[in-house]
């Protein structure tokens, strides 16, 4: 009995991710770091890392709004820009595209390979 509620459990999560990732490509844009570059600077370019991460480095014009303090400052955000996201390696964007789109954001991008997999100009805090 309680392998199969194991079972059942795990099968739930599995779905729940996959659910999670389809409808997460459905709102949000992943760009390649060419395309990420034609566009952030006519957008809000919105770095959702921890301050900490952020202060480590990061991409030239970026705002530091962490996931972990995004519900609570959506008012720093505009509806009416593009949205373009990133993190360190692309699951918190996501997390992230998913929250602004149930508030009524639709131009959400984020950068393929996150923070991470960037080549341009960072910045970092001395």
């Amino acid at each position: 009995m309680e392998l199969w509620i194991l079972l059942g459990a795990v099968v739930f999560l599995i779905a729940f991710g996959v659910f999670r990732f389809i409808k997460a490509n459905k709102v949000l844009t992943t760009l390649t770091e060419d395309e990420f570059r034609q566009g952030y600077r006519k957008a809000q370019l919105i770095d959702i890392r921890e301050p900490k991460e952020f202060d480590g480095g990061h991409i030239l014009g970026a705002r530091n709004i962490p996931l972990s303090q995004l519900r609570n400052r959506l008012v720093e955000i505009r509806k009416d820009k593009p949205v373009y996201l990133y993190c360190q390696n692309g699951s918190r964007s996501s997390r992230a595209a998913l929250m602004l789109n149930k508030k009524g954001y639709t131009d959400l991008n984020q950068l393929k390979g996150g923070f991470k997999k960037w080549t341009g100009k960072i910045k970092t805090k001395k």
